[in-house]
């Protein structure tokens, strides 16, 4: 039997600090043998299909195949499935709405690597694009460390005063509405980017010294967030550096491996430095890589198991 999970199932049954604790034990787990695969393909219309294979953790029985519709124009612009199969059977455990599951492992995992990066003191945090995976970082961010003052600029200025209102007022935390990314950058010591941008938002002056830039936006070939002269003067960590030139921030901007001071996994087992000096700008730009859709999936199934949430559905009747 195969368990089929929605949105709010899943929103139900996720916890940040579990999901947390699972990315931060992907990350540092020995790295396997079979290199991950993202596969990206442009559609006759607007939009593009993906596909992550395989997603895989050491310990954890089972591996994930994520297919992902994104459609920029359409809301929710990403909607797919992730196949949460058995690692020694291959069954079919469970069907798993895509959208939830990678606003919550890019946004957390990002949250671990915003936290890695940006200064000890960094509290003053500018959000630019103000969707769910915004969100989702923001949230895990406030459980690592402590957010003392937010800005927001999104092209929708509706849902940028509503994500203020969700992360800061209601927080006691104080929000304002920034005019452009520039301004909302300009006096933040982390700034955390979520947009669909195919030109860069953010250049070389536009980000404070000592400053750290979380980039998620720049996951496929064509979308920029970050221009060239700002990565080349910064500190920039990735997930994977050959996804990174391949279809990442490094090969948006023209840049090859040699810009890449490292991984994340790399920082945080220690074997590379995630900051030299209190005053350089440091930036975190994952891909996102397919186990990591495994870690988020893997604690919801257990979860859902746990608590009988679900629908069970027979494929092979």
């Amino acid at each position: 039997m195969t368990l089929l999970l929605n949105r709010s199932q899943l929103e139900s049954l996720l916890v940040p600090a579990d999901c947390l604790d699972a990315l931060r034990r992907g990350f540092v787990a020995e790295s396997g043998e079979v290199r991950p695969q993202r596969a990206v393909t442009s559609l006759p219309g607007p939009g593009s299909a993906t596909a992550l294979i395989p997603g895989l953790i050491e310990d954890v029985p089972a591996y994930t195949v994520k297919v992902n519709a994104k459609f920029p124009g359409v809301r929710p612009a990403l909607r797919g499935v992730v196949c949460l199969h058995d690692l020694h059977t291959g069954e079919l455990l469970a069907l798993l709405d895509s959208a939830t599951v990678t606003a919550w492992r890019t946004g957390l995992a990002a949250a671990l690597g915003t936290h890695a990066l940006a200064r000890r003191d960094a509290g003053t945090v500018a959000v630019i694009g103000a969707g769910a995976q915004a969100d989702l970082v923001l949230t895990g961010l406030a459980a690592l460390r402590p957010v003392r003052e937010l800005l927001v600029y999104d092209v929708d200025a509706g849902r940028a005063a509503e994500f203020a209102e969700r992360h800061g007022l209601r927080r006691g935390v104080p929000a304002t509405i920034a005019a452009d990314a520039r301004s909302a950058a300009a006096g933040a010591g982390i700034v955390v980017m979520a947009t669909w941008a195919r030109r860069p938002l953010l250049n070389g002056g536009d980000v404070a010294a000592g400053a750290h830039v979380t980039s998620l936006g720049a996951d496929e070939p064509g979308k920029a967030e970050l221009g060239a002269d700002l990565l080349e003067s910064a500190r920039v960590v990735v997930d994977d550096v050959a996804l990174a030139v391949e279809m990442g921030v490094l090969g948006s901007a023209g840049l090859d491996v040699k810009h890449a001071a490292g991984t994340l996994r790399d920082v945080l087992l220690g074997e590379v430095p995630g900051r030299v000096k209190d005053d350089e700008i440091t930036v975190y730009a994952p891909v996102g890589l397919p186990w990591q859709d495994l870690a988020v999936a893997w604690v919801a199934y257990r979860a859902a198991r746990d608590a009988g949430t679900g629908i069970s559905f027979d494929f092979l009747r």
